[in-house]
């Protein structure tokens, strides 16, 4: 059995985080990618939800991998040169169940483009604020703890120099 977290977000749903290998579906329908250009973090705005990193749903003909790969150039214009899967979560909500891959990507180049479709394009930040949960312009999706534990994996694995 794998070693999970679990805990309640924003929303109150109840959410079970595993760094194993897609514990919860070997198909998720939704991805979630941690991105790092250089020096700084990667966001994008979304108009309703707030500052967040990029993600979405997979498409049909499509890997999680890929979809967290077009998920990060269509909302910011940024091109992935690595990308990581992390780990992998679901939230028990009450419309269902959503499983959901988290990925680490390293941005290589980044273009301007005319349309982020449901976003407002890139946002930059150099370091995620330490009371970032009490910060209303971030969404929802970065003020629970799935956040908080895939950055302690990350810079353990990619990011201790």
């Amino acid at each position: 059995m794998s070693q999970s977290i679990t805990f309640d977000d924003y929303y109150q749903n109840r959410v079970t985080l595993s760094f194993e290998d897609h514990p919860f579906s070997s198909e998720p329908k939704h991805v979630w990618v941690i991105c790092k250009f250089h020096t700084q973090w990667l966001l994008t705005q979304h108009p309703r939800r707030g500052l967040e990193f990029p993600g979405g749903k997979v498409e049909d003909g499509e890997t999680p991998e890929m979809a967290a790969i077009r998920e990060v150039d269509e909302e910011t214009g940024a091109k992935v040169s690595d990308i990581h899967y992390i780990g992998q979560y679901k939230v028990e909500g009450k419309n269902g169940t959503i499983v959901k891959n988290v990925y680490y990507a390293t941005i290589s180049d980044i273009r301007l483009k005319m349309d982020y479709l449901e976003t407002e394009g890139p946002y930059f930040i150099q370091n995620i604020p330490q009371h970032i949960k009490k910060l209303n312009h971030y969404s929802f999706m970065m003020r629970d703890d799935v956040l908080t534990y895939c950055l302690k994996r990350i810079k353990k694995l990619y990011l201790s120099s």
